[in-house]
Formats: C-alpha cells, structure tokens, sequence
C-alpha cells in the first residue's frame, strides 16, 4: 500500500516565462499531480474556461470568500482584480488521491510556500534575460507598448525574488527546461511504502 506524504508543487514566474507551458507538461508527464484551479475577479475570456483555467467569479463574492477564511491564498493585483488559491482545491485535488500543483503569481507562491514550509516545493520560472522575455511577450501580440513596459518592470522585481524560491529554473531551452522541472518534481515527491 503506497501512503501518500503531504506535499504541494508551486510553479511561478514573470509572465512569458514559461511556467505555465511547464506546468501543462508536468500534468500530462505525472497522473499523480493535480492542477490547483485559482479564482479570478477579471473577466473571462474568450478561450477561458470557468473552472478549467479559473474559477471566474465577481468582485463583491471574492471579497466575501476572503472574509470566510475560504482562500490559502490572495492578492488583489489592481483595483477590484483578485486572484487567489481556494482552501477548498487543495482538499479536492489531495481527496483524488493526487498532489496539487500550483501556477500562481510570485507574491502567491511565496505565501503558499510560507503556509506549507518544507512540504512545498517552489520553483521560480526564469527567462534566460529580461531582453529575450520582451522578445517572447512582443511575439503574442497581445500587449500595448505601455502593458509591455509594465509586464517587464513587474518581471525585474519578480526575478529580484528568486533567492526566495527552492529552485530557480532558466528557460532558455523549453524541452531542457521541461526535463529539469520534472526531475525536480519527482525528487521531492516522496512516495513510501507500508507493509
């Protein structure tokens, strides 16, 4: 019989880094990890998905969740935008008998880190220079030339974060990369064995 320890999976980084992409591949690689759906008080979009890439709900219901004690974690990043890891996904990933796996911004992954301490693994996602990170967030062509200047000062301060995190993985080469995370996946995930 295989007893599960506890233990959680953070993922973050500046935006274009490549976290997210990273954190696709680490569910499709490992059945035993289970995606950590955050709640949003932004607009869906038109590729999103309720409950698949957030739990997309109004401001005045996030404030109340707040104020329930429902979130591990939040943040409210502009005026009326909240973003935060309900208490109620980590119990509904860790009752599927799998370990939850986080794709939160900075300031979200290091509160989970200090909420679970050394039963959490967090990883920073870092691109090789804050150069080639404007070239990756100018290819998608979603962003104004004063988002894009915003995106790459928030990204300097986040990267000045690193220290902080368990491991600071550069993306400089995606399937490298790729391969990196995994391993660093599997060696903290502790799996022991009782007669």
């Amino acid at each position: 019989m295989i007893i599960m320890s506890e233990k959680y999976i953070i993922f973050s980084g500046p935006s274009g880094a490549g976290k997210t992409t990273l954190v696709q591949h680490l569910l499709t690689a490992m059945p035993e990890l289970g995606f950590s759906v955050s709640a949003c008080s932004r607009k869906k979009r038109k590729y999103e998905a309720d409950g698949k890439d957030y739990y997309f709900i109004p401001a005045e219901t996030f404030r109340k969740w707040i104020a329930d004690d429902a979130f591990l974690e939040w943040e409210e990043v502009y005026r009326d935008h909240f973003y935060g890891s309900l208490k109620s996904e980590v119990d509904r990933i860790i009752s599927a008998g799998k370990f939850p796996l986080f794709d939160v911004d900075v300031v979200g992954a290091l509160n989970i880190k200090k909420h679970f301490g050394r039963k959490a693994l967090a990883v920073i996602v870092v691109p090789p220079s804050l150069e080639l990170l404007k070239t990756r967030l100018t290819a998608r062509k979603t962003e104004t030339e004063e988002k894009l200047k915003l995106r790459l000062e928030k990204a300097s301060m986040e990267m000045a974060s690193a220290e902080e995190f368990d491991h600071v993985l550069v993306n400089d080469d995606l399937e490298k990369a790729k391969t990196e995370a995994e391993g660093l996946v599997r060696n903290f995930l502790v799996l022991s064995k009782q007669v």
